[in-house]
Formats: structure tokens, C-alpha cells, sequence
């Protein structure tokens, strides 16, 4: 994607706890009668220990939205052809995704077994369209938790995480997974937009606006004319998102990589977790009429180490001097606060490594006898100038 995004967003902690909160146990008796108590260390939080500060990022959105014809019809340049049921909306994105820090012990109380201590990172996603960069619209607002999950013995699970996520159209979310780490990149499989029948992934409904070249289908933008020339949203890309993820992490050096993988409906052993909607989204008390129902949410979160060189100008020992990094792989750009220990009396090359994030996630919505697939991704860097001493 040939969008480059080198300026730090301004951002507040609107997720900020309230002063001098912090998690623990209520003492059961006064501490004066206790003998003084050693400070327990938090429960680890494993990979989401990187989740910290503020990243920003640029990615891509896919949504086929229900549509009522007849009563609330989508305004379009161009009369349309196909099936008048749905409209795809194709959107590419900028977004925000900020962490505060950890929750600390957080007590779970246990019957069939003893008590457990999860350690949680709370987090705020927002994200724009910017298919039109001057008339940026927020597309997308979402508070949640991730947790950190110890190995139980009831049930018999290892660590787990957890995504806890309220989005304001009436969802709420808890995805569980567990994560592996290897050295090197990141392996990107196809991930598909089509719809298909409810309950038979095996029978996909092909719609004509999943043909960027046909101008004439019911999708927003209609003539994708402009981004096929700028190499943004090609039939490639409809055909599978994640080529835009794979294409920008084959343009730079990965040395390891983290991959969290959560589901509402988890596989295995794993079992909890789902999606809760509004009446509205139901359509009935049975949703056999539903109006959108988000009925399963799938996410793979990749945490990987950058290198790459940096070329840093003079500066004197002790000064600041902020270096952009390498645009060669497109949006977003991280930048470095360099801070030399010693004089730099010209142009030197340094090498730096910094914390990326992949994600790619698919909302299932049923409507009108159909799944439809709910696609977004976006890769993520620091917000915030990365310190750096050579």
C-alpha cells in the first residue's frame, strides 16, 4: 500500500484508572494482626506484555451490509446490478489502538478449584476510512480487555488469553487462544470474504461486487478505478485481504514473531466464550429474522521484531535527534528519538529493531439466509518516537 503515515497522533489516556486504584485481595482480618506480607509479583501477562503505549497504523476493511431495498436503500452513483439485498463496503483505514498499563492481581475465585490471578491490559481501538484522505469518518470504536489466563487444573487448560471487546452496534466479544512464538516472519494464510449459506461454509454465494472491475454493483466506493491504479484494493486483494499484510511484512526484516490466536467458538479442549447482540442485531427472540447477528469472531494478533537501518546525521553526545525509519514497505513509518552516547560527526548507519503488530479479524454476520464474512486487518507501529541509544 503506497500510503505512508510518518505523523505521531496526538492521543490522551482516555482509559486512564482512576488514582491510586489498584487490584488486590480485601484482607480477610486486619493487616495489623498479620505478619508484615512480602509484595506478590503480578500474574504474567505473556505476550501481551507488548501490548504497551500507543501504535498507529493503516489497513483495510471488507463489511457486506443488510440492506432494505425498499426501505432504506444506500445511495449510488451508478444504477446497480445483482442481488439488492447487501452492499459491500470496502474501506481503507487508519487507526489508533492504545494500552493502558496492566490491572495487576486479578482475583478469580474458584470452587472446584483454588483461586486464580489474571492479569489484564485494557485497550481502545478506533479507526477511520480514509478511502477519501481529506474526509476522513470513523468507521469504528471499540473499549475492551485482554487477559492473561493461568494453567488450571479445573478445567485442565494451560495458559490461556483472552480479548474482551464491546463494539457500540450492540456487540460484545470474548475470544480465547493460547500463542506460539518463532524466529523469522510470519506465515499469512488466504482469508475469504465470500458469504455462504448459514451453518455450510462448504456452498459460497459469489456477489458481482466482488469484481473491482464491474462499476456497476452494489458496493461502496462502486468505481474502484482509482485504487486499482494506486494498487490498493486490486482483485488480488478482494480475493484475499491478508496479501496486504503478507506484502508489506515481505518487505522488511522479521526476526521472531509472536502469534495470538483467539475465537469465540475455541477449538480443542478450550470451550467458554461467544458473542452477545442486541435485539435489534436478533431481529427475534430466536434470530431467525436477524438484522445483522454477529454470531462468531476469529482473530490472529502477530507480535513481531523489526530490524532495519537507520542512517542517523551528526549530533552531539547527549542530544536528541529524531530519525524516521525506512518507507520502503509502506504504511505506517515508526520513528527513533536517537540519543547518542558519544559524538556523531556524520551520516552513520545503526541498526534498530522495534515492535510491529499484524492483525486480521473476521466477524461472521447472519442476515437474509446468508454468513457473511466480515473482514478487517491493519499492521501497527509505535506511535511514539522509539528511544534509541547507539
Amino acid at each position: 500500500m503506497d500510503r505512508v503515515m510518518t505523523d505521531t497522533i496526538p492521543t490522551e489516556s482516555v482509559l486512564e484508572r482512576t488514582r491510586g486504584f489498584r487490584w488486590g485481595r480485601v484482607p480477610s482480618v486486619a493487616r495489623r494482626g498479620l505478619a508484615a506480607e512480602g509484595a506478590e509479583p503480578d500474574p504474567d501477562l505473556g505476550p501481551i506484555a507488548s501490548f504497551t503505549g500507543t501504535f498507529k497504523g493503516a489497513g483495510f476493511n471488507t463489511i457486506f451490509r443488510p440492506q432494505d431495498f425498499a426501505a432504506t436503500p444506500t445511495p449510488l452513483p451508478n444504477p446497480a446490478h445483482g442481488p439488492d439485498d447487501n452492499i459491500l463496503e470496502l474501506n481503507l483505514t487508519e487507526e489508533t489502538l492504545s494500552f493502558s498499563p496492566a490491572l495487576g492481581s486479578i482475583p478469580n475465585r474458584g470452587m472446584v478449584q483454588g483461586d486464580v490471578f489474571l492479569n489484564g491490559i485494557p485497550y481502545l481501538q478506533a479507526i477511520n476510512d480514509v478511502s477519501d484522505p481529506d474526509q476522513p469518518v470513523g468507521i469504528h470504536f471499540e473499549p475492551g480487555v485482554w487477559l492473561s489466563v493461568p494453567a488450571t487444573t479445573m478445567p485442565a487448560e494451560g495458559p490461556t488469553l483472552v480479548r474482551m471487546a464491546s463494539i457500540p452496534h450492540g456487540t460484545t466479544i470474548e475470544a480465547q487462544g493460547t500463542w506460539s512464538t518463532t524466529a523469522g516472519p510470519p506465515v499469512f494464510e488466504p482469508v475469504d470474504i465470500t458469504p455462504f449459506q448459514i451453518g455450510n461454509p462448504g456452498t459460497p454465494f459469489r456477489f458481482p461486487s466482488q469484481t473491482v472491475s464491474d462499476a456497476d454493483t452494489f458496493r461502496v466506493p462502486q468505481d474502484l478505478a482509482k485504487f486499482i491504479a494506486d494498487g490498493t484494493i486490486t482483485q488480488a486483494v478482494l480475493d484475499n485481504p491478508n496479501l496486504i499484510l503478507k506484502n508489506r511484512a515481505d518487505a522488511q526484516t522479521i526476526t521472531a514473531t509472536t502469534v495470538i490466536a483467539v475465537n469465540t467458538l475455541p477449538e480443542g479442549t478450550l470451550f467458554g466464550g461467544g458473542t452477545d447482540n442486541i435485539a435489534f442485531l436478533l431481529g427475534d427472540k430466536t434470530a431467525t429474522a436477524p438484522n445483522a447477528n454477529a454470531i462468531h469472531m476469529t482473530a490472529i494478533f502477530r507480535i513481531e521484531t523489526v530490524a532495519e537501518q537507520l542512517t542517523v546525521p551528526a549530533c552531539g553526545p547527549g542530544r536528541t535527534v529524531i530519525v524516521e525509519g525506512s518507507a520502503s514497505a509502506g504504511a505506517p513509518v515508526a520513528s527513533f528519538a536517537v540519543t547518542p552516547a558519544t559524538e556523531i560527526a556524520g551520516d552513520t548507519r545503526i541498526e534498530v529493531t522495534y515492535t510491529q503488530i499484524q492483525y486480521t479479524q473476521t466477524v461472521f454476520l447472519n442476515f437474509n439466509g446468508l454468513t457473511w464474512p466480515h473482514v478487517s486487518l491493519a499492521t501497527l507501529v509505535p506511535n511514539d518516537p522509539i528511544p534509541v541509544t547507539p
